[in-house]
């Protein structure tokens, strides 16, 4: 499953609900060439509505599937991903790309231009390790935050569409950073690189395509040989590449890794920020409700205060529910940090927030949920972690 729709609309388009029969036809055909058919009238629709920026069309078919059929709903989501990160025709084929970054820092995570020296560094390491030997790729000149991404399916779309057109021109995307939304400031983040590769027709994009290729061959190279590029960028971050791939599956991964990321730095950040080891630290971790289980909550004391001094959010993904072992998965991640105490709650905490700051509220060791709040005299040093 895809990540979780968050609203219904009653009714919908016509071509919303055209789009929704279709994707329920394509899931209970019965051979190829009716899914051919109905894929191709998808994918023409599909592009009707990118092309006419009618994102909300987009999201009412998706909506209308998500809770009365879930592979009709995965089979429109994979076919409306496609029409925003592939373009084909011709004897070119070409695939947005995303390059994602985990860091964390007691200062602030740059989102910045990349210097032409570190475009080409990068592009000679996806050359050589992540891509098919006929692949060529090229890449937008910036680092950026979640909060600098295309949103929305229409927006996707116009952003592939001029990475494809400084491809077909053979140039790197200049981005023009007035252009992007400020950055937020967290702890612990995620940053993406944006590329588009390119193809003769047919012929494979990445280097586990090939024969001999494999992906935890080409991880280990990136990591060892990509992660010297960006290292003038990250200053005073630490920092871990996660692998290149396709726009919205690097996405969703990346979405996967932030979370045991977020919890590791966040140890390894209140063991720099205090000057102590983390059998001296504990954490406190709890299941947050709405309607129903919205995500996971862990804040941070001192083993000698109940005062929670900082926060990390543990959101439920796609496909997870009550059901999933959350809990299990937070407690072990956090042990295997050496924290002095790791409590998990059982009690249905509100998802509530600051009503001053609208920031999360944590909880601490009395089950009670409160702001994350640094000692005075550390105010000032970023104060939750993504």
């Amino acid at each position: 499953m895809k990540r979780r729709r968050l609203y219904a609309r009653p009714r919908l388009s016509r071509d919303a609900e055209r789009l929704a029969w279709l994707a329920q036809a394509l899931a209970d055909s019965g051979s190829r060439l009716e899914d051919a058919w109905l894929e191709s009238e998808m994918a023409t629709l599909i592009e009707k509505l990118l092309r006419g920026e009618e994102e909300e069309a987009l999201n009412q078919a998706l909506d209308r599937l998500h809770d009365t059929n879930s592979r009709a709903y995965d089979d429109l989501a994979d076919l409306i991903e496609a029409a925003c990160e592939i373009s084909r025709g011709g004897e070119t084929d070409r695939l947005i790309l995303a390059l994602p970054v985990l860091a964390w820092s007691r200062y602030a995570i740059p989102a910045r231009a990349l210097p032409p020296a570190t475009v080409e560094g990068l592009r000679a390491q996806l050359s050589g390790h992540i891509l098919a030997a006929d692949a060529q790729v090229r890449l937008a000149d910036y680092l950026f935050s979640p909060d600098q991404l295309p949103q929305g399916y229409c927006d996707t779309r116009v952003f592939a569409d001029a990475l494809w057109a400084s491809a077909a021109a053979g140039r790197d995307l200049h981005v023009d950073p007035e252009s992007l939304a400020e950055s937020q400031t967290f702890v612990s983040d995620v940053r993406y690189i944006l590329a588009v590769v390119q193809v003769p027709a047919g012929r494979p994009v990445f280097r586990w395509n090939e024969p001999d290729g494999h992906r935890d061959t080409a991880l280990a190279a990136w990591q060892q040989q990509a992660g010297a590029n960006l290292q003038p960028l990250l200053t005073g971050c630490a920092y871990e590449l996660l692998l290149p791939d396709a726009y919205f599956s690097a996405w969703r991964r990346a979405d996967r890794e932030t979370r045991p990321f977020a919890l590791r730095a966040a140890v390894e950040y209140l063991k720099s920020l205090f000057n102590v080891p983390a059998n001296r630290l504990r954490a406190v971790a709890a299941p947050y409700y709405d309607r129903w289980l919205e995500e996971w909550r862990i804040g941070f004391t001192s083993l000698d205060s109940e005062d929670v001094v900082h926060g990390v959010t543990w959101p439920l993904l796609g496909g997870e529910d009550e059901t999933a072992d959350l809990a299990g998965t937070i407690e072990a991640l956090l042990k295997e940090t050496g924290l002095g105490e790791v409590r998990i709650l059982d009690t249905r905490m509100p998802l509530e927030y600051c009503d001053d700051c609208g920031a999360p509220l944590f909880p601490n060791p009395d089950g009670e949920s409160v702001h994350a709040e640094l000692p005075e005299e550390m105010q000032g040093t970023p104060a939750q972690l993504h």
